[in-house]
């Protein structure tokens, strides 16, 4: 389940305030109406009053009785449907108890004062936890910027290096610093509207960096990326995240035994609101089991083929499908076993719906989900 299924959640299992719920609710209150009514009726008999003067004593007693539960009734309703309404289109707990009138009934008040105290104390909780989570933030951001030191140091002293050993030296401080890298991402990725901004960049330059930055990882796996896409082709994105973006599929297919890597670009419904570039990257590896796909972008998932090759995390593709979602981009997998992977990006030619996918994606976070080709986020 989701996170907005899981809010959704709250708002199908609450109990409704309606007329039969209030009736059924106050069942003991009107049985004893009922029997007060014809305790009268009896006592008027046996006073000598008339039948007639008898039902009329009844009939007063009973618009009374019923006046007053259809008033308390109204009062008690005006705060459950606003109390239903805030709990529905509930995005903020802190936020929707304001939208409740206090009631002036006393359970109603007991009932609001315990869910602001509530409100409270979550308040606090959540700014506790935003400010840890920054400090984290912070603090990850420092040790990288302290680990990139000695890796550049690295650099210079395997510069002076040369033989098999100093290669694949080098090849394991590329990969130290691709990992550095994604941690640095991965740090930024829950603050992205400080760290992102939208621009013009060259979709072929962009891929031709992204392969460039893993040359030596290619080359040892024997792969060899293709980059056919136009040379006017250009996108409204970051330079730097997608580059990282594109670093992290390519890494991902030379490790799953692809030789071959093609980019490709092709612009869909055009001319239209919805017009956009779709960059695919196709690879010949080893392919996804048709039961893992759906399941590709959630995070920790390794499948079949990361139990069998032992080094997977489970954390690339999750990463990727978390920053396209923050960035506004649709990302799509479609594999089949044996035959290879294709991934596509969807980059939006309308800065309006670019940004109005970006502020939805960071205000509810975002859900995974299966698609008729394979796996979908951030659409």
């Amino acid at each position: 389940m989701s996170a907005r299924d899981a809010e959704d959640s709250y708002a199908i299992e609450m109990p409704r305030f309606t007329p039969a719920s209030f009736v059924r609710d106050n069942v003991p209150r009107v049985v004893i109406a009922f029997a007060c009514m014809l305790a009268v009726y009896a006592a008027c008999i046996l006073q000598g009053v008339g039948m007639q003067g008898s039902l009329l004593v009844v009939a007063v007693v009973a618009m009374c009785a019923g006046a007053s539960f259809v008033a308390d009734y109204r009062r008690r309703h005006a705060f459950y449907r606003q109390l239903e309404e805030a709990v529905s289109d509930m995005t903020d707990a802190c936020v929707s108890v304001s939208l409740v009138d206090e009631p002036e009934f006393l359970e109603g008040r007991m009932a609001f004062e315990a869910t602001s105290a509530l409100a409270r104390t979550a308040g606090r909780q959540i700014a506790r936890a935003e400010a840890d989570a920054g400090e984290y933030r912070r603090y990850i951001e420092a040790w990288i910027h302290e680990v990139k030191t000695p890796i550049a140091a690295s650099k210079l002293v395997l510069a002076g290096m040369h033989g098999d050993g100093a290669d694949k030296l080098a090849r394991e401080i590329e990969r130290i610093e691709g990992q550095v890298e994604s941690a640095l991402f991965y740090a930024r990725s829950s603050f992205l509207s400080g760290d992102y901004a939208i621009g013009r960049s060259n979709l072929a330059a962009v891929c031709r960096e992204a392969c460039k930055r893993n040359s030596r990882y290619l080359i040892a796996a024997g792969c060899t990326p293709s980059v056919d896409v136009p040379e006017d082709a250009v996108v409204l994105s970051d330079r730097q995240w997608v580059v990282f973006l594109l670093s992290q599929v390519v890494v991902n297919a030379a490790k799953y035994g692809a030789a071959r890597i093609t980019f490709s670009s092709r612009v869909e419904e055009p001319d239209s609101p919805r017009e956009r570039t779709v960059l695919e990257v196709a690879d010949d590896g080893c392919g996804i089991p048709a039961s893992d796909v759906a399941r590709v972008f959630d995070m920790g998932f390794v499948g079949e083929n990361g139990r069998a090759h032992g080094k997977a995390t489970g954390l690339g593709l999750y990463l990727v499908a978390r920053l396209c979602e923050a960035m506004g981009i649709g990302v799509a997998i479609a594999s089949e076993q044996g035959r290879g992977t294709r991934i596509m990006f969807e980059f939006p030619h309308d800065m309006r719906r670019l940004q109005a996918l970006r502020k939805d994606a960071l205000e509810c976070a975002g859900a995974l989900g299966p698609i008729d080709a394979g796996a979908t986020a951030g659409r």
